[in-house]
């Protein structure tokens, strides 16, 4: 019997201020946004091995790769942010291991997947080698090895909504990171969890070209870019309060008028497709919605109309899409440990 370390991390979806946390923008004006973890993960298992070697693979990317204990773990595209976690944490100076990953949602779905996957393998690192890092400790890890270590372009709200979980404001300021979880009402969540609808545009999108056009135009002082990410931090903030307050349909108009300023960020952020997916969700009974994640695909969020959910999620199949039904998830990530029999080496 081998005893293995499993973890996982919820995916999220963003509702405002997606944009203010991408660094350098915190430093200057300091960012937020309104997220909130749904049940969809990415999943992690680390099984320790008696020998010196190392398996590492991913179901989602059909990758498996092996090496011994010491070795260099070059990165050179191939699960990059797996040997980032075990370079970083030192896992690859002690004994041989095992793991094995895969994930709810593809990469590039602009749910978070990348970054869950990261704070996934923190926490299988953290358990294999008894690190004792806070919540804080986690998220910010998971950061540092994707963003500095890897170089890959993007914010910091990813890591810390899969490290704690729920419904979140999270605060992005020049020296630190604040979450702070929002205590909304059972039957707000309830209305909330019904009228959102999440679909699939059918197309995933490499969002590090999307940010790395929103950090340039930033860094130029373009002024429509700064006052987009002024409007985000301020939408984040009344649809907080919206939600404090239950006035939903409150928030279903700002989050269209979120999404209306979030297009202003970047030309990249949206097109014709989705704009065209968009307007028919509007037509058919959405208040609002937006692109997950920085756009250019993956998933598209909807506020709909209680009783005309139904009718948009029949719209959204006549034009060849993918509704996907959802619940709210209060846990960040978990890790926790199995007894296994030994299936071969």
């Amino acid at each position: 019997m081998t005893t293995a370390i499993r973890s996982k991390a919820p995916l999220r979806i963003s509702f405002a201020g997606g944009g203010t946390d991408v660094p350098p923008y915190p430093a200057h004006e300091g960012g937020c946004v309104l997220n909130a973890t749904i049940d969809s993960f990415a999943w992690g298992s680390l099984r320790p091995r008696q020998d010196a070697t190392i398996k590492l693979e991913s179901v989602d990317l059909g990758i498996r790769l092996e090496y011994t204990v010491g070795s260099e773990m070059e990165l050179n595209g191939e699960l990059d942010l797996v040997k980032g976690a075990i370079r970083r944490l030192g896992a690859n100076n002690s004994h041989g291991f095992e793991i094995f990953l895969h994930s709810d949602a593809p990469p590039g779905s602009g749910l978070g997947s990348s970054s869950a996957l990261m704070v996934a393998l923190v926490g299988l690192v953290k358990e294999f080698k008894n690190l004792p890092l806070t919540q804080y400790e986690v998220a910010d890890l998971a950061y540092a090895i994707e963003r500095e270590d890897l170089a890959i372009r993007g914010g910091l709200q990813d890591q810390y909504a899969a490290t704690f979980g729920g419904f979140n404001f999270i605060e992005f300021l020049q020296d630190r990171v604040i979450v702070n979880p929002l205590r909304i009402n059972r039957d707000t969540l309830n209305e909330l969890e019904h009228n959102l609808l999440l679909c699939y545009t059918g197309n995933t999108r490499r969002s590090d070209e999307i940010i790395k056009d929103q950090t340039t135009r930033f860094e130029q002082h373009n002024r429509d870019t700064t006052d987009a990410l002024r409007d985000q931090k301020r939408l984040a903030i009344e649809m907080k309060n919206v939600l404090l307050r239950g006035e939903l349909n409150d928030f279903g108009n700002l989050l269209h008028t979120a999404w209306e300023s979030k297009k202003k960020l970047s030309s990249r952020i949206s097109n014709c497709h989705i704009d065209e997916i968009y307007e028919e969700a509007r037509k058919s009974g959405a208040i609002g919605g937006k692109v997950t994640g920085a756009g250019g695909g993956g998933y598209l969020l909807l506020y709909c109309q209680f009783q005309k959910k139904h009718l948009v999620a029949e719209r959204l199949r006549q034009l060849n899409l993918i509704p996907t039904e959802f619940a709210f998830e209060n846990n960040g990530m978990q890790t926790w440990r199995v007894h296994e029999t030994s299936v071969g080496s």
